[in-house]
């Protein structure tokens, strides 16, 4: 296979007559099975798929200037300052001395109110920069709602690419490879403690929409051109591999720039679009890429 690209290196000069379709389809399967027993593994353990953060679960969040003469300092006046431990304590890096404290509410009550914490805090000499609380029944219904939004568009992505390509090969691998497209970013944000906030769901609707438009772009070559079925897919990789590497390097860009000013939910949403996108890569062009050529060759199709 060949094709011509500007980019300083040639992706499209895979042989893919090398690599038989379990070659190609090993990989991403082997990687969907190990996503699928983390995100197993942190159900059991937690009775979520994925640990929700104080958006869903209720809690406030405090943004706060320590005067102090080092991190380690700073983390031990605010662990000493308040009356109920923090969830969790994050520095800002592009902000000398900010940080971002995060209380949980708890089960049955108990937890301190927002006032409280905020006398607190004040009491212990901290500027407060930024104050906010999410009741938790109505973390608990935003959460439901979030969620049920992401099936619904899964749900409806499916039935549109069974609509447009009306045969069950094509249509199944594009929706294979946009649940592991989804499935792999959730398991990583198990591994790395990234919790599920409405950010990190945003991004996850973002990668349905990106999954489909680099299968559908395979598809579409493969199927409804005329031509060598190795340049359709070398058409379309010029495409859709471009495209997609330039989405990768903007997310990458964000979360760096996210990360160094404090800005979580930016950086959040860029890791999760980051590993959604480089999954996309890998099962576009090796699972999506394998169904379609066995469907082609060997298949219902021949």
């Amino acid at each position: 296979m060949s094709g011509t690209s500007n980019l300083p290196f040639d992706l499209f000069e895979v042989d893919y007559t090398r690599y038989s379709n379990r070659q190609l389809a090993a990989v991403p399967l082997a990687v969907l099975a190990i996503a699928l027993l983390v995100i197993a593994a942190t159900f059991a353990l937690t009775g979520a798929p994925v640990d929700p953060g104080v958006e869903f679960t209720g809690g406030t969040e405090l943004r706060l200037a320590v005067d102090a003469p080092n991190d380690a300092a700073a983390r031990d006046q605010i662990g000493q300052a308040f009356s109920t431990t923090p969830e969790s304590i994050r520095s800002v890096a592009a902000a000398d001395n900010t940080y971002i404290v995060t209380f949980e509410s708890q089960d049955g009550g108990g937890a301190p109110t927002t006032t409280q914490l905020e006398n607190q805090a004040e009491q212990a000499g901290f500027e407060i920069r930024s104050i906010d609380a999410v009741g938790p029944s109505f973390g608990a219904d935003t959460q439901i709602l979030a969620l049920g939004g992401v099936g619904l568009a899964f749900l409806g992505m499916s039935i549109l690419v069974f609509a447009m390509f009306r045969t069950f090969v094509p249509s199944i691998a594009v929706v294979i490879s946009a649940f592991s497209d989804i499935v792999i970013p959730v398991a990583l944000m198990n591994l790395l403690g990234i919790e599920l906030s409405l950010g990190t769901v945003a991004a996850l609707l973002m990668l349905i929409g990106y999954s489909v438009d680099s299968d559908i772009l395979l598809n579409n070559h493969v199927l409804r051109r005329s031509g060598d079925f190795y340049t359709s897919v070398a058409s379309a990789m010029r495409t859709g591999v471009t495209m997609t590497l330039t989405s990768l390097a903007a997310m990458v860009v964000m979360t760096i720039t996210a990360t160094l000013f404090g800005i979580q939910l930016l950086a959040s949403i860029g890791i999760v679009l980051v590993f959604g996108l480089t999954a996309d890569l890998m099962n576009t062009y090796m699972l999506n890429l394998s169904l379609l050529r066995w469907w082609k060759f060997e298949g219902v199709a021949r």
